[in-house]
């Protein structure tokens, strides 16, 4: 639950108001200290952010540096309440500061975009045990799962999905399933990399915690554990929706099967190539995968 009730947001309102020439009908508001929510994707989608935040965020400044922003400027004061002497310094200036009081701080990013590119390119992500996906295929997965920014989504063995899909869903939650411990860790590099908090790893799902957030949608790569993945869950969510990726030609001519099996009406089956003309005027050939969508509970 957040430390901020309405009172205490409209005092530093009117605080950064008083105090700084910043037009705060434009301003976006994040509540950092009850949600997961995401500091870095928000800032770099916006002109003006009105952050409120706990004091356990020593690393706070040096990650957004880390991440390019350092040209943001940043209006904070000394203490924990809407008072006092205001300062303003460029983020480049602080990144040895943390955040060691519940406070307020306002971040102007000269260099903001207003919309969410997908299919960021595969440089963005951290090297490791991972081999990511093209970024036009995965633009059209993401495409093919209808993400509401509300919405709880399962992706297994899918990193460079989770992590575009925790920036699309920046009002839910990400579980994201890594069989593999070299993968766990590359996934872990990434959320720090993105600076995303509504991310959960685990290491299996076959039994499914209550605890976990319920996932409105799935994305899966095929594997030998894929009924299994489907059944787990339709048991967790009867609606849910998939989409499945294959490079595999056996999988990819059993997953209707699979799908009808499990309640799951498929709604879509394509396959995607992608080539490019590489530096020698080549023409480089990606892989060409088969994408599968289907809708549980549908009559």
């Amino acid at each position: 639950m957040s430390i901020f009730n309405n009172e205490s947001v409209l005092a530093w309102l009117k605080y950064f108001s008083d105090n700084t020439h910043i037009d705060l009908t434009s301003v976006r508001i994040l509540d950092v200290t009850g949600d997961n929510k995401n500091l870095m994707p928000t800032v770099q989608g916006n002109r003006s952010v009105l952050v409120f935040t706990d004091g356990n965020h020593p690393e706070i400044f040096y990650n957004m540096w880390d991440n390019g922003m350092g040209d943001c400027e940043v209006w904070y004061n000394e203490g924990s309440e809407p008072q006092g002497p205001m300062k303003h310094n460029l983020l480049s200036e602080m990144i040895d500061r943390g955040v060691n009081v519940s406070a307020a701080m306002l971040i102007e990013n000269p260099h903001y975009h207003t919309c969410y590119r997908t299919g960021l390119d595969n440089s963005s992500f951290s090297p490791g045990s991972i081999r990511y996906v093209a970024p036009e295929i995965r633009a059209v997965i993401l495409n093919k799962l209808h993400l509401n920014e509300d919405e709880n989504i399962c992706v297994v063995s899918g990193e460079s999905i989770a992590v575009e899909a925790a920036i699309a869903v920046r009002r839910g939650q990400v579980v994201a399933v890594e069989y593999k411990d070299g993968d766990h860790q590359t996934m872990e590099e990434n959320l720090l990399r993105f600076g995303l908090r509504n991310v959960l790893i685990v290491d299996d799902m076959e039994s499914y915690s209550h605890r976990w957030p319920v996932p409105d949608a799935a994305f899966l790569v095929a594997s030998d554990k894929l009924d299994l993945e489907l059944k787990t869950l339709v048991r967790v969510n009867p609606k849910i929706r998939v989409v499945i990726y294959t490079l595999e030609f056996s999988y990819m001519s059993r997953i209707p099967g699979m799908l009808w099996e499990n309640g799951i009406r498929p709604l879509e089956i394509m396959q995607m190539e992608v080539s490019k003309v590489g530096r020698h005027d080549e023409i480089e050939v990606q892989p060409a995968p088969w994408i599968f969508s289907g809708q549980a509970g549908i009559e």
